[in-house]
């Protein structure tokens, strides 16, 4: 069991569920609407917290009803929030997504008009408390500033970051961290083997990983390994927003247990097939 720092965004997800992605222009009916706390930290924050280890998150909240809402149900997932910026004005970061009940897709519409965390709020957070950090791969100006404080403060705690879509200099951030968790979008137009022997030639210090859908997931050791895991698909697919989120926690679920790299992948790819056969993150384990 392992203490964990997560920084990142959570959201406010309204969820649309329909048959059949609609046509630009149509009119559809929805057949279900769901309205649940989202982002990408806090959804592998809470998946981590099932699994057993005490989770943290530093973010930014709003004092507003939706604001309440996310804290709320962070606290019933037992995440601590102690490090969260509440702020007086704005509105919390918001996802409206549509799912296609035929195949699980979700297409997401995001809206945010809040700050983001930044150096000066990490700098209050006590690092020696925590085993291992995970940030996502955003801001990057203030996040390459939180990565060299903990290098210079703690550098012996393991960090991973999450690279979920292309932005402005990300590629800054992978010399100063130990796991890089890489999505499909970010590589997309590559095969997942010379992705990934490209991205160690930028972080040679660090684990590399990348999920790749329905193939499962590919990772590279430090010392150039290659090992690969197959999907594990529900006999449904119900839902898959937030698998990805899923699968990151199953890769520092293991590695936080000392476990090796195949045996991470196998783990999150498994974790991450039961989370799109269920609706929500809840009770995965």
């Amino acid at each position: 069991m392992a203490t964990i720092l997560g920084i990142g965004i959570a959201t406010l997800d309204i969820i649309n569920t329909v048959d059949g992605y609609p046509d630009e222009d149509a009119e559809v009916r929805a057949t279900k609407q769901r309205v649940c706390r989202g982002g990408n930290a806090t959804n592998t924050l809470v998946v981590l917290s099932q699994l057993g280890h005490h989770c943290t998150w530093g973010g930014v909240c709003v004092d507003e009803a939706d604001g309440q809402r996310i804290l709320e149900d962070l606290a019933y997932h037992a995440i601590d929030t102690r490090f969260c910026r509440i702020e007086s004005q704005g509105k919390v970061p918001t996802s409206y997504i549509i799912v296609n009940q035929r195949n699980g897709s979700r297409t997401i519409v995001h809206y945010r008009d809040l700050p983001e965390f930044k150096f000066v709020d990490f700098q209050m957070i006590d690092l020696f408390a925590f085993d291992w950090l995970h940030f996502e791969g955003r801001n990057v100006v203030e996040t390459a500033r939180m990565l060299e404080r903990v290098r210079q403060v703690c550098p012996l705690i393991p960090v991973s970051l999450e690279v979920e879509k292309p932005r402005s200099h990300i590629e800054q951030l992978f010399s100063k961290v130990d796991v890089l968790l890489f999505s499909k979008v970010f590589a997309q137009g590559n095969e997942p083997a010379l992705f990934l022997h490209k991205m160690q030639r930028q972080a040679p210090q660090a684990r590399l990983i990348c999920a790749w859908g329905e193939e499962g997931a590919y990772a590279l050791d430090t010392d150039g390994t290659l090992c690969h895991s197959p999907a594990y698909p529900p006999a449904q697919v119900v839902d898959t927003l937030g698998a990805g989120d899923t699968f990151n926690a199953g890769i520092i679920d293991s590695l936080c247990r000392q476990q090796d790299l195949p045996t991470a992948l196998k783990h999150a790819c498994r974790l991450a097939g039961k989370k799109c056969g269920q609706v929500g993150l809840s009770i995965l384990t």
